[in-house]
């Protein structure tokens, strides 16, 4: 009986969600899942390639809303929320692709959206849960037609979501043991690389057949880079792997100092050298190493602090510590070009715009802040009406 119920009542949750089930509702692969995993859909209209509104940036908000500010008129031009949310929480990231806007919110759904007027192409939804966060620190991975992403599951295990991005519906899916897969996954020669636990994976991106999968010691919990070559992932303490992206036999390893770990999405390829960076009780580093090799070519400590974010802009390091610390390090031996002391707290990435070397953008509890390097000087570019206490992220993308 539960069996032929599961399909009705995921066409209730598409019409009370998007005014109409879905055709997509049908696929058999949607249909083998539980409810709580089924993926529902709604297309509105094609999706297709968009000019760029080159004057704005997307600010997805620490509230769980996402919307587009133009950099000129300082002014919003169009906003986009998840339709119901228990909590207010960005807690993702954007992907454009083609001026098409993919964002996906907490509470499950994920939305294709016009850059210039806001308009939905498609709404998808994961599940039918409503009182947990089911989508958390995942940017959309975009390859061959399809939009790549781990949700949470309600029975301590996660799945990894492969969806058309014609009209967000279904393609594959695959449930990982693990509920806390927290991380972006890596797209790499037509394979998508994740973890779950202490187990890291390897899928045909077509269809999601396992290829490989491989059991360590620790949790695997950095995010998944690779040079063109192998695939680096870090564990939880103070390893860094560098995996054959055909069989994922393990290449070589690093060790961190004993006492650093967590270099969750601190991490980036740049001419064949993995920049990540390690936190600690008594000091963070930033570690430069050969990616052919494992051997370290350069570490640069931040004593008391802790590095919460870093980035490669304009041929250096950029990053930012807790202690709100704004730095740049060289590339070539990790010594610090610039630092400054911020009086605002960063919650978001840092957005260079293209045609002013002197400004940054990030976002903090107030709002949107343009910091000026020559001058050292932050200011409020964007101000929220309200500020929130515990803010978790939020995140920008100048679009270009």
């Amino acid at each position: 009986m539960k069996k032929t119920l599961a399909p009705f009542l995921l066409a209730f949750i598409a019409v009370n969600m998007f005014g109409q089930a879905p055709a997509s509702k049908t696929n058999n692969v949607n249909t083998k899942l539980p409810v709580a995993e089924m993926v529902v859909n709604k297309a509105f209209k094609p999706v297709k390639k968009i000019p760029l509104d080159g004057e704005s940036m997307l600010i997805y908000d620490y509230d769980g809303a996402l919307f587009s500010f133009d950099l000129e008129t300082e002014t919003i031009n169009w906003t986009v929320k998840p339709s119901v949310a228990n909590t207010e929480m960005c807690g993702n990231k954007v992907t454009l692709q083609d001026g098409v806007v993919y964002v996906p919110f907490i509470n499950g759904e994920i939305f294709a959206v016009d850059n210039q007027s806001g308009e939905f192409f498609w709404k998808s939804r994961l599940g039918n849960i409503t009182d947990q966060i089911i989508l958390k620190d995942q940017a959309p991975t975009i390859s061959n037609g399809k939009l790549f992403i781990i949700a949470q599951n309600q029975n301590g295990s996660s799945n990894l979501y492969a969806l058309n991005i014609k009209d967000g519906s279904l393609a594959w899916n695959y449930k990982l043991d693990t509920p806390n897969n927290d991380i972006q996954t890596l797209v790499f020669n037509n394979k998508i690389f994740t973890q779950s636990g202490s187990t890291v994976y390897s899928f045909e991106a077509d269809t999601g057949k396992v290829l490989s999968q491989k059991s360590f010691e620790e949790a695997m919990t950095g995010k998944p880079v690779t040079d063109g070559e192998n695939v680096f992932i870090a564990n939880e303490k103070n390893v860094l792997f560098a995996l054959n992206p055909n069989n994922l036999d393990i290449v070589w390893e690093f060790k961190l100092d004993e006492s650093q770990y967590n270099t969750k999405e601190r991490i980036l390829c740049h001419d064949k050298k993995i920049y990540l960076a390690a936190q600690g009780p008594q000091f963070s580093s930033i570690y430069a190493v050969d990616s052919k090799t494992g051997n370290q070519l350069w570490k640069t400590d931040f004593k008391d602090d802790n590095i919460e974010y870093i980035l490669k802009e304009s041929e250096n390091i950029w990053g930012y510590t807790r202690k709100k610390k704004l730095f740049e390090l060289d590339l070539n031996n990790g010594e610090i070009a610039f630092d400054a002391k911020l009086t605002t707290l960063p919650v978001s990435n840092i957005e260079f715009p293209d045609n002013d070397d002197n400004l940054l953008y990030y976002y903090c509890d107030a709002g949107l802040i343009q910091f000026d390097l020559k001058e050292k000087d932050e200011n409020v570019y964007y101000m929220r009406t309200s500020l929130k206490d515990n803010v978790y992220t939020a995140y920008l993308k100048i679009i270009r």
